[in-house]
């Protein structure tokens, strides 16, 4: 989770001369915007194409306290340990949202749902993710994404990270600028400053062409389950991209063309009873089914986006799936949900062979790749 901490200042400062003293003189030199889009290496467009969300006034997720209860926690019908049990909750994952707090004789309890109360013991609090994913103002010129891994940059593709530089940390973002397919069979990416990270540790995002049959006006989103990324367009332009949590292979997120069909501002979620996975979640915010019980939403009880993570639907960072939430709500039509799996090459291949299918931008960085499409990013 990206926060602004004072020790980043020196490393940045570091990392910020670096990149003015080394970097490509076609690209220009990298840098700093900021903790929240981390470093921008600009070749004329400006570095404020990537903008963070602003925070919507009044928003649920501003108004919600959410945890996290232990196995076998009981729930009380008063906040004494004298008082009935309402039910002991098993075991599984539970996650509810917080009525009230109160100090009663030196002890804390939680009231989880009125007249129901839960012990400090038995219960956590949990803060969302920090990560919000970027607004895009104009379309971008190539591929760009985020470290899913603190990463030590490498001076060379399939070179040894070089821990003279400051570690880069997860969800810093960054452009892509040539890739080669490197001697350990992994794709590597130039972010500028001759600085070389593996796919490994990316998740990327790239302009795509508008799926038939959504019409040129229509909201889109693309949700790529190799990068576990999601992109917004309106029509052929891209508007949002975050990353994203789809299914683990065991309850695969279904690949396709949808449509959303129902939509919750915050909704139950349950799955799995009787099982060692079984889990209840209270107040899932942002949520918009689209494949029968399939959704897009915010997914409060973790921050492994970048990586594989869900029973099937697609969790995104609380703030992404609000703007999403809202953005479409403005559609005429409903929000299109296309669903596939990339080809790490393909997006090469198609800026180099065919550059108008990939949104129309001639490239001048990128020279042909054939590789076989694998990452472990299964988390």
């Amino acid at each position: 989770m990206l926060k602004h901490r004072t020790f980043w200042l020196i490393p940045i400062a570091l990392l910020f001369i670096l990149l003015l003293t080394v970097g490509p003189a076609a690209a220009g030199p990298c840098v700093f915007y900021s903790n929240t889009i981390g470093y921008i290496c600009p070749t004329g467009e400006s570095a404020t194409q990537f903008q963070p969300l602003q925070k919507r006034p009044n928003s649920l997720l501003d108004r919600t306290i959410y945890a996290f209860l232990y196995d076998d926690a009981d729930v009380f019908s008063a906040p004494s340990r004298t008082a009935p049990v309402i039910r002991n909750v098993g075991q599984g994952y539970f996650y509810v949202t917080i009525w009230d707090r109160m100090n009663i004789n030196g002890e804390l309890w939680y009231e989880i749902n009125r007249g129901e109360f839960v012990h400090s013991d038995d219960i956590r609090e949990v803060d969302i993710s920090g990560f919000t994913g970027l607004e895009i103002t104009s379309q971008p010129e190539r591929p760009f994404g985020w470290f899913v891994v603190n990463i030590y940059p490498s001076r060379s593709p399939a070179g040894t990270p070089d821990q003279t530089l400051p570690r880069l940390p997860r969800y810093t973002f960054f452009q892509v600028f040539e890739a080669v397919n490197a001697s350990d069979g992994w794709i590597w990416y130039n972010i500028g400053g001759g600085l070389w990270i593996p796919q490994t540790a990316v998740s990327l995002v790239d302009v795509s062409p508008r799926p038939e049959p959504v019409g040129e006006d229509e909201f889109w989103v693309e949700v790529d389950l190799y990068e576990q990324t999601l992109a917004a367009y309106e029509g052929d332009r891209m508007v949002y991209a975050t990353l994203i949590s789809s299914g683990l292979n065991r309850w695969p997120t279904n690949e396709g063309l949808f449509q959303v069909w129902d939509r919750w501002e915050k909704t139950k979620m349950s799955g799995a009873e009787g099982k060692i996975d079984h889990y209840f979640i209270e107040d899932v915010p942002h949520t918009m089914f689209f494949d029968w019980d399939i959704a897009l939403h915010g997914a409060y009880w973790h921050d492994r986006f970048g990586y594989k993570h869900s029973h099937g639907c697609v969790n995104m960072p609380p703030r992404a799936s609000e703007w999403v939430f809202y953005w479409s709500a403005q559609a005429e039509h409903d929000l299109w949900v296309h669903v596939h799996t990339s080809d790490p090459s393909h997006i090469f291949a198609n800026q180099t062979a065919n550059p108008t299918e990939a949104g129309g931008k001639a490239p001048n960085w990128m020279y042909g790749i054939n590789v076989t499409p694998s990452r472990f990013l299964t988390g």
